[in-house]
């Protein structure tokens, strides 16, 4: 008399196995998700550093005599010697420190050492 809905239960239990190994299977939807995960870090954080890396590999070898920078911690001076990794960096007057070219932050506009020297000047007063 129940036999009518044992005969469902095991269809029902084959049908879920059958699921259930298609599912273990993983095709090419599976590796959707990983590579589009490699290549939105790749565009995101990969690429963009790279050319940070390349832009300061360039302004520390196109550093010169007579450009004012900006270092690191922030110091701004002219330089007035340049080495092959070192450079002396004019800080003051008569005040000057060695330091390493990769150090160097950013390279600022013609005057700018002599104008930030004229408000120093102004300050002290």
């Amino acid at each position: 008399m129940l036999d009518f809905l044992i005969s469902n239960a095991v269809a029902a239990e084959e049908a879920v196995a059958v699921a259930t190994n298609e599912a273990a299977e993983p095709g090419f939807e599976g590796l959707l998700f990983p590579i589009a995960l490699i290549v939105i870090f790749y565009f995101l954080l990969i690429r963009p550093q790279q050319k940070r890396n390349k832009d300061h590999k360039r302004l520390v070898e196109d550093a010169k005599k007579g450009d004012e920078i900006v270092t690191n911690g922030g110091v701004l001076g002219k330089i007035t010697e340049v080495g092959d990794h070192f450079l002396t960096l004019e800080i003051g007057a008569n005040m000057s420190v060695q330091l390493m070219k990769s150090s160097i932050s950013t390279v600022m506009p013609k005057g700018t050492y002599k104008s930030a020297g004229k408000t120093v000047a102004k300050i002290k007063k």
